[in-house]
């Protein structure tokens, strides 16, 4: 199909659309009102299901429900949004009920501001809502990976019976690009053997998120762990770039990744031999490539839009071996390359030593710049 310009927030919206969407139930909130307001269009010129509810606690209930009777389901919202959705997803979670979730970040804590950040990497990639359980998360760089991923999710939601997360910041669903949209599928409602649809002359189905008896809910427990671990060895995804000789590796996902590319490039340019690691899924994280790729490397360099919450992922593991630096921005500023740049060479002139935490030595230099 050809490319098309299409504002992020909306192309993830009609690829929702197009790979058989049955109902949305989401509350307004910047900066990912667009994914609402497009599907309060489309939906019902469809036929499909679109409710905008009271608000996000509604939104995620709603969700539950809908996705108890097997249907394709979706919410949306940003990063105070999600905070009110966690109780619904720990209750979607151990339902064992597949759901997509896309969360377009903007910048906090608090109701902080509409810029875009990263600061809900730990809110989301931990589990977030109570109990013992993780989403699939993935992390766009592009509005057309971002359209690539909405299908994926879908498929590893129902596959696993889980929570898929499209991890995104304002700036990736705001801005315009050329993407190719999936093409339009017909809806299909399959016939899962676990949805509540009513049917006549076979056993009750019965959804739960409560289990009274102690070892019925470990048991539980333990069911979502071994599909974890399946999931951890079967649905990494990462990109690499420039790695093959690269002394010096960059870490980053989303929009910090997308703009350390730029300063790899360029660093490239300059015959400094560095290149980029950036996960896609980052839950599950890809520890064991992150491991192979720091055992070859001098040192590496954890660039992330909020204040180090990714660089924990990479020090467990790098378990110590190399040494690892941090580079952050906070509260909605995105880093311009020549920051990124300026690390790299400082870290190509310098003999690098492994210390006990990089955000520390990250956090004195940055106060010492913006005094």
């Amino acid at each position: 199909m050809p490319r098309e310009l299409w504002e992020g927030n909306q192309a993830i919206a009609e690829a929702a659309v197009r790979v058989g969407l049955e109902a949305y139930f989401g509350y307004p909130i910047t900066p990912q009102n667009e994914i609402l307001e497009w599907l309060s269009r489309r939906m019902p010129e469809l036929g499909r299901a679109f409710v905008q509810a009271e608000a996000e606690l509604g939104a995620i209930n709603m969700v539950y429900g809908a996705a108890c009777t097997g249907a394709r389901v979706m919410t949306s919202s940003s990063s105070p949004g999600i905070s009110l959705m966690m109780e619904g997803l720990s209750y979607i979670a151990g339902t064992e009920i597949p759901v997509v979730l896309v969360n377009v970040m903007r910048g906090g804590p608090g109701l902080g501001n509409i810029a875009p950040s990263q600061g809900d990497y730990n809110q989301i990639c931990k589990g977030g809502g109570h109990g013992d359980y993780h989403p699939i998360v993935l992390a766009p760089a592009s509005a057309q990976e971002a359209v690539d991923l909405i299908p994926l999710a879908f498929d590893l939601a129902e596959k696993y019976l889980t929570i898929a997360c499209v991890l995104l910041d304002g700036s990736i669903g705001q801005m315009m690009e050329p993407v190719e949209l999936p093409p339009m599928r017909e809806v299909k409602r399959r016939e899962f053997p676990w949805a509540t649809t009513g049917a006549m002359g076979r056993e009750r189905h019965i959804l739960t998120s409560i289990y009274l008896e102690p070892l019925d809910e470990e048991k539980t427990n333990l069911r979502l762990l071994k599909r974890w671990e399946e999931i951890q060895e079967k649905e990494l995804r990462y990109k690499e770039y420039y790695l093959e000789d690269a002394e010096i590796v960059v870490v980053g996902f989303g929009t910090a990744g997308r703009v350390a590319l730029s300063a790899v490039r360029a660093a490239r340019e300059q015959g400094l031999k560095v290149g980029l690691f950036r996960p896609v899924t980052v839950a599950p994280y890809p520890y064991g490539r992150v491991a192979e790729l720091a055992s070859k490397a001098k040192s590496l360099l954890v660039v992330e839009m909020n204040s180090g919450q990714m660089l924990e992922d990479v020090r467990l593991a790098v378990n110590g071996r190399t040494p690892i630096e941090f580079y952050g921005r906070l509260g909605g500023v995105i880093p311009f390359p020549d920051e990124i740049l300026n690390e790299i060479q400082r870290l190509a002139q310098e003999t690098p030593k492994v210390v006990d935490d990089p955000a520390k030595v990250w956090l004195k230099r940055m106060t010492a710049v913006t005094k």
